[in-house]
């Protein structure tokens, strides 16, 4: 069998040819395909580099790192580089090879590479979650708050089958692949979790049956080029015998009649609206699996989408149908830092905390451009010498007075010294607009097909019309009848304890135990 997915088992440390997501930013990622190729590559005799504006990363020095890791930038010679490209374009004479520098270069191995003194990135395993801040957008992307809550809604666990209509860019797929996955099969007869996905667009199809062969998630996931709103959900004539289903397509009430457990009339779909089914074959097979519920979920971005496929689902059987929209919103939470005494602090909004302490800082505000004015004529006088000089008389220039205000705000040696870090009042805010894309999610359900031998089963255990003391079990005139005999007793005993009052003989309640 082929090698592992990197999303599934990543191992501990990073391999040639493996893919590895380069960790730029926190909303910058970029995916690579790691390369041990050790000859000039793209002018660089480093081989395969990453150029990014925090610096260059050979992939010599990706290769065998633990994951996670952080990767310093390197020193990359960049300058020859274009010369080399600029020789190899011009035809000379004499180009039998008498350029010493290109022959050098492209017979040389990679060297070794030096450590440049800033600049880092972080290489990271391929996970669903990662894979879709980072992938190719070629379709409108379904991202993790919205798969997670609908792998969750529609029961997706490991062993189950999935029909996915609508590949796109593949965000869903890798995430729900990772969900159904318990192994690899073995064989053909080997039923294990699988992703049935299908995409109408041929070129989205091809790159998307090629992002499964490079990930290795062959026999997990197969990608059906199909226009399911004509075709239906069959492969090759074979049922997916799904349990989950998602649709990410403009109009799913179109794809709903092909999600049934039997065959939908003429008159049925022509009373929603829709065409009869174009099926030549005579027996019906659903794509569904009979023994089990079948939860649906359906990624809509309009509310007319939205009551449309609400309709057709109502039509079909479908019930528990219910519409959910995701809001994300990040709460970040801080520590706020007004008023602090830390001026190269990042974040820091420098306020007084205090009127003795606004006209400390106007004094001394005051009293450095005093200095500067007088000295402004002199061009030997160094800036640096000014501001020791104002130390050593005294914290900058200030009075006795003054410097007292500050000394009462610094803390002494008893009192324990706050760490940067912890300063601040701790305090959370929410972002001010929600940074995502509207979706409707349609959610459903489709009971499980009973055959007749459930059927006499189930009525053989509980028995239907044989029920007593039950609503349903008597006539209307046998329940009138006990009806009146329970008011008939109500009233004899009120008339008794009225005629007992009368005559004052005393009522005795009997208790529990009689």
């Amino acid at each position: 069998m082929s090698t592992t997915s990197p999303f599934l088992d990543p191992g501990p440390l990073t391999t040639p040819g493996a893919l590895a997501l380069i960790h730029l930013s926190r909303d910058n990622v970029l995916p690579v395909y790691l390369n041990e190729d050790s000859g000039t590559v793209d002018g660089y005799s480093e081989g395969p580099v990453i150029n990014t504006r925090f610096g260059s990363f050979p992939h010599s020095t990706l290769i065998g790192q633990p994951w996670g890791s952080q990767i310093r930038a390197s020193i990359v010679d960049t300058g020859s580089r274009g010369r080399k490209r600029k020789l190899g374009n011009v035809i000379d004479a004499d180009a039998t090879g008498n350029d010493t520098e290109a022959v050098a270069s492209s017979t040389s191995n990679a060297k070794d590479v030096k450590t440049a003194p800033s600049g880092f990135i972080h290489v990271l395993p391929p996970t669903p979650e990662v894979w879709t801040l980072s992938l190719p957008h070629r379709t409108q992307v379904v991202y993790t708050p919205d798969y997670s809550y609908i792998l969750h809604r529609i029961r997706a666990r490991p062993g189950a089958q999935i029909i996915e209509a609508g590949s796109g860019s593949g965000s869903f797929t890798h995430a729900a692949a990772r969900a159904v996955y318990n192994g690899y099969p073995n064989d053909c007869e080997d039923k294990r979790g699988k992703v049935w996905s299908f995409e109408f667009n041929h070129d989205r199809f091809l790159k998307m049956r090629e992002e499964v062969q490079d990930h290795h998630l062959n026999g997990i996931v197969q990608v059906t080029h199909r226009d399911v709103y004509n075709d239906g959900f069959l492969v090759g004539d074979e049922s997916p015998e799904a349990e989950c289903i998602f649709l990410d397509v403009p109009a799913p009430w179109k794809a709903l009649p092909h999600l049934s457990r039997r065959k939908p009339t003429p008159a049925l779909l022509a009373s929603g609206g829709l065409e009869p089914l174009t099926d030549a074959s005579s027996e019906w097979k659903s794509p569904l699996r009979a023994d089990r519920t079948t939860h649906i979920c359906t990624f809509s971005p309009c509310i007319e989408q939205v009551t449309k496929t609400v309709e057709i689902m109502r039509r079909l059987g479908w019930m528990d149908i219910e519409m959910v929209e995701v809001a994300h919103r990040k709460i970040n939470v801080l520590r706020e830092k007004v008023g602090l005494n830390m001026p190269l602090e990042r974040g820091t909004n420098q306020s007084p905390r205090n009127v003795a302490e606004a006209i400390t800082r106007l004094k001394e505000i005051d009293s450095r451009f005093k200095e500067f004015s007088k000295y402004k004529q002199d061009n030997d006088v160094n800036m640096e010498d000014i501001d020791a000089e104002g130390d050593e008389e005294g914290q900058n220039g200030l009075s006795i007075e003054d410097s007292d205000v500050v000394d009462n705000q610094v803390p002494t040696n008893n009192t324990p010294t706050l760490k940067p870090w912890a300063a601040g009042r701790l305090i959370h805010r929410t972002e001010a607009e929600i940074k995502t894309h509207t979706s409707y999610l349609v959610f459903a359900i489709l009971p499980q097909e009973w055959s007749e031998e459930q059927e006499k089963a189930a009525l053989d255990k509980w028995p239907c019309g044989k029920e007593s003391k039950v609503i349903g079990s008597l006539d209307k005139e046998t329940r009138k009848k006990e009806k009146r005999d329970m008011l008939h007793g109500s009233k004899h005993k009120k008339s008794a304890v009225a005629k007992a009052s009368e005559s004052g003989t005393p009522i005795t309640k009997r208790n529990k135990t009689g």
